[in-house]
C-alpha cells in the first residue's frame, strides 16, 4: 500500500496481454462470427449500432477483443479505410 496518495503508480498489463489494432479486432472478430455460421458483417454492424456485446460470439475470445476498442474507435477505421479506398490511397 502506498503511503501517500500524490505518488503516480504504474500499471503493468499482464505479459499475456496483446495489443490489438481496429483492423486486426474486424479481421480476428469477421473470422470467428463466420466459423460459426453468422452473417459476420449484420452482427458487427449490429454491435456498432448498438454496443450490445450480445452481437459478437464469444468463440475464439472475439468478444472479449471487441470491447479492448470503444466503439468509435473501431467506426473511426471503417471510415478511414473506406475513404483511403476510393481515394486510391489503398
Amino acid at each position: 500500500m502506498h503511503d501517500s496518495f500524490d505518488q503516480t503508480v504504474k500499471f503493468k498489463l499482464r505479459e499475456d496481454d496483446e495489443v490489438f489494432s481496429a483492423a486486426d479486432v474486424f479481421k480476428l472478430v469477421h473470422e470467428a462470427l463466420k466459423e460459426k455460421g453468422y452473417n459476420a458483417i449484420n452482427q458487427i454492424v449490429g454491435y456498432l449500432l448498438s454496443g450490445d456485446p450480445a452481437y459478437i460470439t464469444s468463440h475464439k475470445n472475439a468478444r472479449v477483443l471487441i470491447r479492448r476498442l470503444e466503439r468509435d474507435e473501431l467506426l473511426e477505421e471503417l471510415v478511414k479505410s473506406y475513404l483511403e479506398r476510393l481515394s486510391g490511397g489503398g
